[in-house]
Parts: C-alpha cells; structure tokens; sequence
C-alpha cells in the first residue's frame, strides 16, 4: 500500500500537503500512510483512489489485504482460519437482503469514483454548464414519453418561447412543465427537504399542469386495465407500503439502489393516470440530487429506450439497478467532460 500510494502520488506532480489539502486530513497522516505506520480508512481509501486515479480494485484489494495480515500476522492456523472464513463470506452474501451483485457493485464503485472526482470540478461549475445539462434531461425524459420536440426545438421553447410549428400544444407544455418541475426538485435540494408523499405529488402537479387539468397532483381514481393495474383502494395502500419501503431503506442501501428502486416502484404501481414516468424520473434524482450525484439522464433513443421499458415492463430488477447505475456514471462523465472543457 505504501508503495503504491507514494508512487501514484509522484506520479501525478502532488506534495504530501496538497494530498492532504485535497483529502481533508493533516499533512502527517498522508506521510504515515506511505511509510506504512497508519493505514487509511476505506473511506480515505474510496477518496485516494480518485484523487490519485489509482485502480479501484487494485487499491482495495490491497488494502484488504495489509488488513488481513495485519490482524493476524503469521498465526499457526492463520491459513485455515482464512478458508473457513472464505466460505462463511461466501454464505453471508448470498443470504444478505441488502448483498448486490458483482457486476453491480462494480457500477456502484465507479460511479462513486466519479463522484468524488466531481467534487474537485465544482469550483469550475457554472450556471450554463448545468443549464445544459437540465435542458438534455428534458429532451430525453420528454423523447421517452413520445414527444417529438427535437434538442434544438426544446431549446428554442425552453430559452426563447418559441412556438414550433407542426408540434402540439401538449408538447410544448411538457417542455415548460418540466422547466418548472425541476426548478423544484432544485429547491428541494438547496433545502434539503425529505422526500415524502407530498413532495411526490407536487413534482406531478407541475408536470401535468395544463396538460391534465383534473389530474395533476393527484393519485388516479380508477384502474388502468390495460396495465393491469391495481384498483384505487388498492392504490392506496400500495403507495403507503412505497412510502414506508422508502423510510425504511434511505439510509440502508447505496444512493443509487434507492433512487432506482423508487424509480422502478412508481412505473410498477402508476399511480396517476398520465407521466408516471417523468415523475418517476425526476423522483429519482431528487434522492440522487439530496447525495451529491447529478441528474441521471435516461436517454431516449431507439436502443435506449426500448432497453429502458423492457426492464421496466418486466419488472426485472437487477437489470434496472444496472441500467441506472450504468447511466448515473454516464452522466457524471458527461458533467466532469463539460466542466473540464
């Protein structure tokens, strides 16, 4: 570990200070931490291997390791205790409810890396930048759903109130609902407002306004047989077991796991008669928003969105944990390039 951490930090040009500037530690540790006398926290770890741009795997393997021997050290039965320990590793991730995938957790680490190393952009970001990025997220949710409006088109609505000719009004009303949704998902974030049934049903109200007068903000009364969906008592309780779900998991699972489960748990249940999943979307970066991530965009193109409603209509979760997380890391790559332009 101590070579590895001394040898990456030459590499990238940096003093023991500046390490430790970034990292938010004293100047000493990060000079004990390369002479081996102090091992680092994983969480310092997780943050030295963005910093640094050290392999993920490479570094905590390591570090896992000197933890191992460290503990230990050259006991007799050392070698026997570590395969019983093996296995009952083994055991416990697969009966844990809370164990994910490799392939998973491989996304989740990433996307983490990537979080961190937004973190030494931020003094970069700017209005535009995130503008730029709102308006992509407003065009592809949109484009999901079956707008037509093309980017530039969403645009010229969005930034000069232009009138498109040959597009309905009920597009263009998606467009500047979505404007006003997320100027209230920001605030929610600045605040840092829990995230509640009220929250839910107010992100819906902009969304659908004008477009559903009757509906907007409101769960549906009755049932869309052609979904098969539940009828409105049913409903009922099917949203107070989302809410209670959500309460009992927001601070048990990774950022992203719930944010996607929350995403997937509202286009299951559709609560409300129309754009279930633009409130599902923007619902999902609320939680994601609240942590420090940035908007995920779920694109919607061709192949993107039919993988998109696939793993939707099928209800597969697994497959859904990975599109998100594979698209949060895609829109932390598009923010880091923009920023870094």
């Amino acid at each position: 570990m101590k070579t590895l951490l001394k040898n990456a930090r030459e590499l990238k040009q940096l003093k023991t200070r500046e390490l430790a500037q970034l990292l938010g530690i004293d100047q000493a540790l990060i000079s004990k931490f390369e002479s081996g006398t102090r091992k680092p926290t994983k969480e310092q770890v997780i943050k030295l291997a963005a910093i640094l741009e050290i392999d993920y795997e490479t570094i905590m393997i390591t570090w896992l390791k000197e933890k191992i021997i460290y503990e230990i050290g050259d006991e007799n039965l050392a070698l026997q205790a570590l395969a019983e320990a093996q296995e009952e590793i083994k055991s416990l991730r697969n009966n844990s409810s809370n164990s994910v995938s490799k392939a998973l957790q491989q996304h989740l680490d990433e996307v983490d890396l990537l979080k961190l190393k937004r973190e030494r952009f931020r003094q970069f970001e700017s209005d535009t930048v995130l503008k730029a990025l709102e308006l992509e997220f407003i065009f592809e949710s949109n484009r999901l759903d079956g707008n037509t409006l093309s980017l530039a088109e969403t645009e010229l609505v969005i930034n000069q109130g232009i009138t498109i000719a040959g597009k309905t009004m009920k597009e263009h009303l998606e467009v500047i609902n979505h404007v006003e949704a997320i100027s209230y998902v920001k605030g929610l974030t600045e605040k840092n407002t829990p995230f509640s049934e009220k929250e839910l049903l107010t992100i819906h109200h902009f969304l659908a306004r004008g477009i559903q007068i009757d509906d907007a903000g409101k769960y549906r009364k009755t049932a869309l047989i052609d979904l098969k969906s539940t009828q409105p008592d049913q409903l009922a309780k099917d949203m107070d077991d989302f809410f209670n779900w959500y309460e009992n998991h927001k601070n048990a699972v990774h950022p992203i796991i719930l944010a996607a489960e929350a995403h997937l748990k509202i286009q299951l249940i559709q609560p409300f008669t129309t754009n279930n999943g633009k409130t599902s979307r923007l619902v999902q970066n609320v939680i994601l928003l609240q942590q420090g991530y940035v908007m995920v965009n779920n694109k919607g193109d061709h192949d993107n969105k039919l993988r998109y409603e696939n793993t939707v209509s099928k209800g597969d979760k697994e497959a859904f944990l990975l599109l998100i997380a594979q698209t949060a890391k895609d829109s932390l790559e598009r923010y880091i390039g923009k920023i870094a332009q």
